[in-house]
């Protein structure tokens, strides 16, 4: 991305955040991290803890992982074109001590991936990777998302939303709204949430209240919809802005009864088959519709989007769409790409090449109207 003779690009990693998928984040970000060429990329890492403060320093990952952040400077990044870059507090003046060329979220679930962090960025007017504040929040509200996929007539499972509020006033009334989606199993999920955190297999009325509480804890919005009874999770990832290209699919063998976040990130047991053994039309078909399901929201940069495949019937349903999906070293994202012929490092370098495209677009765009009287 840039010569012997050019100034390095400047790329602020943030990480941590407001979420459930705090820890998930910091592994993500390690990785991202270690990809980053030093002799291509100056690179500040940007902490954020549970509590939502900006930290910046020396190891600032390390520190922040071992809850050790007292020589860590408290960073701020103000919504205002006019001062880019990141400020700190020295004496009684803020004083700028970075100014990223480009911003790099690894942030997961709640305050980074639902479009909140995505409109702090905007404002701030700065390049920054991945989806922009509609695909990310219509592709973190998996209610939302499956209601814009039904538009487009993308296939999905059958679902109810409900509400923290109607759970806790009504459980009875709650448990019967679930129940209308037809027999068990159902899954209970928080509707703004990933990594499989909180989500709960529910067999029965009495897994069912469990798992609505359960998932009541993590939001305010709780997704139930309809468990297909031989699934094969298929998962594709996907790469660019408004042209977006699909990877070879692969599939994921559960450790457990379904791909739960232990299976993910604590017991990583749960195979990978890449590419899915699957039919070449079952392939082509998956692909384009998650090509598809990303345009439909107005993604950019990347996305993974996860699908099951009834082996009873061949049907094909698509989950969900993951806009700043893992990137940890057995993270299905990479993966998939690194198949496709693309590594890790490379697939960095090209996220950050798509986000300076995207900023490219967005400055084309005119802010005023002058009406000539």
């Amino acid at each position: 991305m840039t010569s012997p003779s050019s100034p390095k690009l400047r790329v602020a990693v943030l990480f941590g955040g407001r979420s459930g998928e705090h820890e998930v984040s910091l592994m993500s970000a390690r990785s991202v991290i270690a990809a980053l060429d030093p002799a291509q990329y100056e690179i500040f890492t940007v902490g954020i803890t549970h509590a939502g403060n900006w930290l910046m320093g020396e190891n600032t990952l390390d520190c922040l992982e071992q809850n050790k952040i007292e020589s860590l400077d408290h960073v701020f990044l103000f919504p205002t074109p006019g001062q880019p870059g990141l400020y700190a507090m020295r004496d009684t003046q803020y004083v700028r001590i970075a100014e990223p060329d480009v911003f790099f979220p690894v942030l997961h679930g709640t305050f980074g991936e639902d479009g909140t962090m995505q409109g702090l960025l905007e404002l701030a007017d700065v390049a920054y990777v991945g989806a922009g504040v509609t695909g990310s929040a219509v592709g973190m509200d998996k209610g939302i998302f499956k209601d814009v996929m039904r538009a487009n007539n993308i296939p999905v499972v059958d679902w109810v939303i409900l509400n923290r509020s109607e759970i806790r006033t009504d459980m009875e009334a709650a448990l019967r709204k679930a129940e209308s989606l037809g027999a068990y199993p159902l899954f209970a999920k928080p509707a703004n949430l990933g990594s499989s955190v909180g989500i709960s297999k529910c067999r029965n009325r009495s897994d069912l209240a469990e798992g609505l509480l359960e998932a009541a804890t993590f939001d305010r919005r709780i997704l139930v919809e309809h468990g297909v009874l031989q699934p094969r999770e298929i998962e594709v990832s996907v790469l660019g802005n408004e042209n977006p290209l699909a990877s070879v699919c692969g599939e994921v063998l559960p450790s457990r009864e379904f791909y739960s976040y232990e299976s993910k990130y604590v017991d990583g047991t749960s195979g990978l088959i890449i590419p899915a053994n699957i039919p070449a039309e079952t392939s082509d078909l998956i692909r384009s519709l998650a090509v598809r399901a990303c345009q439909a929201i107005d993604c950019a940069g990347m996305a993974r989007v996860d699908f099951f495949l009834d082996t009873a019937s061949g049907s094909v349903f698509l989950n969900e769409v993951n806009t700043l999906p893992g990137f940890t070293s057995i993270s299905m994202y990479p993966k998939l790409w690194n198949a496709s012929g693309l590594a890790y490092p490379q697939l960095v370098d090209r996220l950050i090449e798509l986000a300076l495209e995207r900023k490219a677009d967005r400055d084309r765009t005119v802010r005023e109207f002058r009406r000539d009287m």
